[in-house]
Order: structure tokens, then C-alpha cells, then sequence
């Protein structure tokens, strides 16, 4: 059974050419994906479809207000749907959620604009809040996109090979090693001798060490989680 992805938004364009493109145009060519892009303004009324209003009690900007994302979302919905709502208040993206979210059968998208959506669309209706970073975007399109792609890219098959999505970053708590390939001296910059031994045992050694060295150097927080292999030094 394949993943099925809705995204709601009010921009449905700037999701033309990233989801026909690469990866996410090879996943459903082997219908391994669907996607589905909703416009929420399909759902507003009024002449100006308009799917935001200011907030109650003041301040700055303008809040989506409950009645177009209540249509749109319960349009989509079924048994096994995830509703998931993109915030920068969301609980922070890793590689661990994208593995889970690669399982389910159908995940709905909601893409906020303005200060953010009413609150009661976010009770009654979304499963989870999710955040990428600790920063402000103008929409959750490009957020929405980011997930789209780690999770789609885990789905079998999608890549070729089994296996390929093992080795990278955070798969086992660390960061990813040095990659190298031809030619093996590059104007005197060499790929390190233990690469070119054909002794597998040795390279997956040092593999593990610089995985390790470079997590301390750029990400020591990840070194706080538990199951981190590599020697230690």
C-alpha cells in the first residue's frame, strides 16, 4: 500500500516543481507516494474567499480562521489519517519521527500563514505539532516540504538500493562519515590509504571513529543519546 500525502495551503504553488522533481518524482513513478495538493481558499466563502481574519483580544497580524481549515481537513480525513500541523511551537523534526512517519498509510499536511491558525482547528482536529528549526518562515509550505522529502525518500524502494538510507546522519545517533571517491589523488589532495585496503573490517572501524569525531566537533548534544557506537576519545 502506497503513502498517501495531502498538503493544505493557501499557496499551492510553490509546491509545483518540488514534488515533480528528483526523488519525489521517482517515489511516484513507482507509486510508492501520492500527493495531493489542496488549495484551502476552495473551502473559504465571501467574495474574496478570504481565509483569515484578526485575532480576538488584540495584537499584530492576522490568524486562519477555523471555518475553511475545519472543510478542508475533515475532506480529507479517514480512519488512519495523521493530521499533522507545521508550527515553529511544534515539537522539534528528527530523523527517528521521519522513520516513524514513513509507516503510516496517510499523512495530512496543514500549512499555517499569517500568526498562525485558530486554536480550535488545533484541538479538534490536528494529531501533532511539528517545528524544524528554531525560526520563523513566512508559511509552513517549505517546512511541509522538508518532511515530505525525509520521510518519502525512506519508503522502499524509492532509492534503489536496500540499505541506502542506513549509513547517513543520525540513522545511528551520529553524524554521517567522510565520503570519497575517484580519482584517489585529486592535485595532491589524497583519499585516506585505509579506504583503498579492501580490508572491510578496518574501514568500517574507521568509519565509525570519524562519525564519531566529526559528532563531537559539529554536534556534541547528539553524543548525550543513548546507543552511540564508535570509539570513544
Amino acid at each position: 500500500m502506497s503513502l498517501h500525502i495531502d498538503v493544505i495551503t493557501i499557496f499551492p504553488g510553490m509546491l509545483d516543481g518540488f514534488l515533480k522533481e528528483s526523488m519525489l518524482k521517482i517515489a511516484v513513478e513507482k507509486n510508492a507516494v501520492e500527493f495531493n495538493v489542496v488549495n484551502l481558499r476552495d473551502f473559504a466563502t465571501g467574495p474574496h474567499r478570504s481565509t483569515d481574519d484578526r485575532p480576538f483580544g488584540g495584537g499584530p497580524g492576522m490568524v486562519m480562521t477555523p471555518d475553511p481549515l475545519f472543510k478542508a481537513i475533515t475532506s480529507l480525513k479517514r480512519e488512519k489519517s495523521r493530521v499533522i500541523f507545521m508550527t515553529p511551537r511544534g515539537k522539534p523534526f528528527k530523523q527517528s519521527r521521519a522513520i516513524d512517519l514513513a509507516g503510516e498509510t496517510h499523512l495530512i499536511f496543514v500549512c499555517g500563514h499569517y500568526e498562525g491558525i485558530d486554536e480550535r482547528v488545533v484541538e479538534s482536529l490536528v494529531d501533532e505539532e511539528i517545528s524544524i528549526g528554531d525560526y520563523v518562515l513566512t508559511n509552513g509550505v517549505l517546512p511541509a516540504a522538508v518532511i515530505i522529502d525525509s520521510v518519502v525518500r525512506l519508503l522502499p524502494g524509492v532509492l534503489g538500493g536496500e540499505g541506502a538510507t542506513e549509513a547517513e546522519s543520525f540513522m545511528d545517533g551520529l553524524l554521517e562519515y567522510p565520503q570519497y571517491t575517484r580519482p584517489a589523488d585529486y592535485n595532491g589532495l589524497t583519499v585516506p590509504d585505509v579506504l583503498l585496503s579492501g580490508n572491510h573490517a578496518e574501514i568500517a572501524k574507521w568509519r565509525q571513529e570519524q562519525a564519531y569525531k566529526i559528532t563531537k566537533n559539529i554536534r556534541p548534544d547528539l553524543l548525550d543519546n543513548e546507543n552511540l557506537g564508535g570509539e570513544k576519545k
